[in-house]
């Protein structure tokens, strides 16, 4: 089409997809399944993306009630993890002309300003985090389709559950500090009621408790670097044998370790090793740089998409947590290691 010409319409895509109005419409109606072959699918919505087409949403949405949006509720977007989880998610809504707003719950407990007079009349369906889950009664999204996010798959509220692995994670972290040689631990725990900080806590407890002579001791801190200095300085100055690995429940409070550690006296990790959850960008911000479980926020969006997308279909859900990884940086060694 050339430019400076009116908007492309669903007449061009088909003709630049070789393919009719009707296969275009199914395509780009998300309803092509058992219809539209796969590969011809992906030529409608290339020629699509090419011609820069979007559907006329606001009529389709008159003919068929509904509204193409989707709510994410997620805590305070506070770190790079959840502007990850929603950039996946928009990308998957996106190619199926979904809409998706966000909802940042402060402090993850307790509603934000609701963005809708009425929740339930301006949304297909909801996405939230377990972190994030108090702000759902308040804007009625737990009566709406709704997939949970790091949520207890036995006790979800949600039509359908998408996780990460983060009890492995939560392991490979134990095995590697073990490996290395430590046996006391402090465990520094998010002060968030939550589902995914209960598995890491429990997790930690059980693989560390599993070798004789070990110990792990816990201190909570809520989500903020300074919490996390507080929190470290007395935990890591408190009398009896002091931890040598510093277990965190992300990289934020592993930031505060760092900065307790060096108030102490304390070298990181020849004194103390220190690891995160997250792997966001302060992971090698840090110096040493940090040893951590990457998390891949964008694909843990897109999946929480899919599976939305298959309820509000009547499709089963993928199923399967999402792979984590450990990364090892610097800032852990052997204990008393020069």
């Amino acid at each position: 089409m050339a430019r400076g010409s009116t908007r492309p319409t669903s007449r061009d895509v088909a003709q630049a997809a070789g393919v009719s109005q009707a296969a275009v419409s199914l395509v780009l109606g998300d309803k092509w399944r058992g219809r539209v072959a796969e590969a011809t699918a992906e030529r409608v919505r290339q020629a699509a993306r090419e011609l820069g087409y979007r559907p006329n949403l606001a009529a389709r949405n008159l003919r068929l009630g509904r509204t193409r949006t989707v709510l994410l509720v997620v805590p305070a977007l506070t770190t790079e993890f959840f502007a990850g989880v929603y950039t996946g998610a928009a990308r998957v809504a996106a190619d199926h002309g979904f809409g998706v707003v966000l909802y940042p719950s402060p402090e993850g407990v307790g509603p934000a300003r609701d963005p809708f007079a009425s929740a339930q009349a301006a949304l297909d369906g909801v996405i939230a985090s377990s972190m994030a889950a108090d702000a759902l009664t308040a804007i009625h999204g737990d009566q709406l389709p709704l997939v949970m996010l790091d949520s207890d798959p036995e006790g979800s509220l949600g039509a359908a559950t998408v996780n990460l692995d983060i009890a492995d994670g939560t392991r490979q972290v134990a095995d590697h500090l073990l490996g290395l040689g430590h046996r006391h631990f402090l465990h520094l725990a998010a002060d968030v009621p939550s589902w995914t900080f209960e598995v890491r806590a429990r997790e930690l407890a059980a693989r560390v408790g599993a070798v004789p002579g070990t110990s792990v001791r816990t201190a909570r801190t809520p989500m903020s670097i300074e919490g996390a200095l507080a929190a470290a300085e007395a935990a890591l100055d408190a009398p009896g044998p002091r931890p040598t690995a510093v277990v965190c429940d992300d990289d934020k409070l592993a930031a505060g370790v760092y900065k307790a550690a060096r108030r102490l006296g304390l070298r990181v990790p020849e004194d103390v090793s220190v690891t995160g959850v997250d792997d966001i960008a302060l992971a090698t911000a840090l110096d040493p740089e940090l040893t951590t479980v990457r998390l891949d926020a964008e694909l843990f969006g897109e999946r929480g998409m899919r599976a939305l997308l298959a309820v509000l279909e009547g499709r089963t859900p993928e199923d399967g947590d999402i792979p984590v990884e450990l990364v090892v940086r610097a800032s852990t060694a052997a204990p008393g290691a020069v």
